[in-house]
């Protein structure tokens, strides 16, 4: 078996439901499951299958545990893409404009952003957090902020913005690190110290800063396809997103672990750049 494989079990034990013969469903899964359902979307077998392996796998390498929302971005409706795989709290909210498919969802480049609902000084630590996003559109040169927000310190991923890849993760200045040419995969910036921000994309690290930390955002939640200023959004994407995360800082192995995770639930549903 593989490294993130699992085995099935019967009866009700450890957070696993079985539902039929050789069926294990995690018990985080089917509240993800059920909570599209009340929203009034609906989601394919292919995928709640690919939605439960990802959840079990996310465990067995002990990520599980750092993520506060994790957006699968599946059932290709606003309702089914706005729910927090990870629990109840931080759904999404949706601007109209957005197209929804199997693949995810696409914004406008004018108005779309989707509000987390998550503020991160009330659920980060400002020395221990991360934001990840995985995009299937290649923009570059464009002014887009893929997903973050602005009060004072900055908190988000840009991936290509007039051509530069920056790093700006709790404190107040951009820190331009490299130059990413394409802008479509995996895209992880993640701080698990003051001194020390790294970005990856795919399975590689694109570049660090040891720019210290000087605060985190206290009062504007985190949004995805633009970012937050001070209460309005601003430099809108047009890409085409199809996963999404917010949490604690990763590490290294946890980092390549993720990757691996997310890309295998991507190839699972035929969508994976």
């Amino acid at each position: 078996m593989g490294r993130f494989d699992f085995k099935t079990r019967t009866g009700q034990i450890s957070g696993i439901i079985q539902t039929q013969p050789g069926t294990s469903i995690d018990i985080d899964a089917q509240g993800f499951f059920d909570r599209v359902s009340v929203a009034g979307g609906s989601l394919t077998q292919t995928e709640k299958d690919a939605v439960n392996a990802m959840t079990l796998s996310l465990k067995s390498a002990g990520i599980w545990t750092k993520m506060k929302a994790i957006y699968p971005m599946v059932g290709a409706s606003a309702a089914a893409c706005s729910q927090n795989l990870k629990s109840s709290s931080f759904t999404g909210t949706f601007t109209s404009g957005w197209t929804f498919s199997s693949a995810g969802v696409q914004g406008n480049g004018a108005s779309t952003f989707m509000n987390t609902n998550l503020i991160p000084a009330s659920e980060l630590s400002q020395d221990d957090s991360h934001l990840m996003i995985y995009s299937r559109t290649n923009t570059v040169g464009a002014a887009i902020v893929d997903i973050g927000c602005l009060n004072s310190v900055r908190f988000y991923i840009i991936t290509n913005y007039g051509g530069a890849t920056y790093i700006g993760f709790n404190f107040n200045t951009d820190i331009a690190i490299t130059t990413v040419a394409d802008t479509r995969g995996f895209f992880l910036v993640t701080r698990s110290s003051g001194s020390l921000a790294t970005m990856y994309k795919n399975n590689s690290v694109q570049g660090t800063t040891t720019q210290a930390s000087t605060g985190i955002n206290t009062v504007q939640s985190v949004y995805l396809g633009a970012y937050n200023n001070g209460g309005t959004f601003a430099f809108v994407s047009n890409k085409e997103y199809s996963f999404s995360s917010i949490g604690n800082g990763l590490d290294a192995t946890q980092s390549s672990d993720y990757y691996t995770i997310v890309q295998t639930f991507q190839t699972s549903l035929s969508r994976q750049v």
